[in-house]
């Protein structure tokens, strides 16, 4: 790391919760401060915790507040090197291997030139390296990727360079930050950890809750925002197969806002309990129970 700062780095942990509050992220002390970390050691942070709960737009916040570039790996199961790192353009090949062939292309070093730069395909983990730190590098959901890809990364997140064989090695001239995300739908390896920074997002609290929905939805009503935040808590608390998160909340009352309601009772619920709880059986336990979800406390 240099002492040379850019000029939209923040200097403090206090002015990242700040500068994050503006862009209506609210950022707990702990989150910022493995982020200020991140952020000065040039360090990957593994952000992991319940579906919804703000891992992925903390990336998409950053990124705009320090004026980088996102470049986002969406992971899932069986993706491999050629969707994440690069590939050849085989149909522009083709066309130029046909014009060698047809003789409209004389030149000795025309077979070379198919393996050059202008037939290879950037995906996004070469488009990071390539960016450096003018990107903020999102690796998404890396717990649905396997063993062998989680693998391939550890490379890539150690030294921050590729080779391509027909190409050779390329570097960053400065690593980008590197936010992982995981919902923990399997345990990740001990070498992927140990190559990050660590950060759990659990729940908000209730206050914390309602400020978010305050700070994304001005126009919600305290009142009705206190009312939601306490009837998703009680969802959480109930063994539903998909618990609502931050973004369910928020869903749920721009819906109450949509059809111009003040209130939260039954009525209001069964008309967009479709924006808060995404599961037809969850849907029917909730059905069943709406009268206590949303009863006042």
């Amino acid at each position: 790391m240099t002492d040379e700062r850019d000029g939209n780095d923040p200097s403090s942990v206090q002015e990242l919760i700040d500068a994050m509050r503006s862009s209506a992220y609210l950022a707990d002390r702990g989150l910022a401060t493995a982020l200020f970390i991140a952020l000065e050691l040039n360090r990957p942070i593994l952000l992991e915790g319940e579906v919804g709960v703000g891992k992925t737009e903390l990336a998409k916040v950053v990124s705009a507040l320090f004026d980088r570039q996102l470049i986002r790996l969406q992971c899932y199961e069986g993706i491999d090197t050629s969707q994440a790192l690069y590939e050849w353009d085989y149909t522009r090949q083709m066309l130029h291997s046909r014009a060698m062939s047809d003789g409209q292309i004389v030149d000795e070093t025309a077979v070379d030139q198919l393996f050059s730069s202008k037939f290879l395909l950037d995906r996004p983990l070469l488009q990071a390296v390539r960016a450096g730190d003018r990107c903020v590098l999102l690796i998404d959901e890396i717990d649905r990727a396997d063993d062998e890809f989680e693998a391939f990364l550890l490379e890539l997140l150690s030294d921050f360079q590729i080779t391509i064989p027909e190409l050779g090695t390329i570097s960053a001239e400065s690593p980008p930050l590197v936010i992982l995300t995981s919902n923990r739908t399997r345990e990740l390896h001990d070498a992927l950890k140990r190559r990050c920074l660590y950060h759990w997002i659990g729940y908000p609290s209730v206050e914390q809750e309602v400020e978010i929905i305050k700070l994304r939805s001005p126009n919600v009503p305290e009142a009705l925002a206190r009312k939601v935040v306490n009837a998703v808590n009680r969802l959480r608390d109930m063994e539903l197969a998909k618990p609502p998160g931050v973004a369910e909340t928020l869903d749920w009352a721009a819906a109450l806002g949509v059809i111009h309601s003040t209130t939260l009772d039954v009525d209001a619920a069964r008309d967009t309990l479709g924006s808060v709880v995404k599961d037809h059986d969850d849907l029917e336990m909730v059905t069943e129970d709406l009268a206590s979800i949303v009863a006042d406390v």
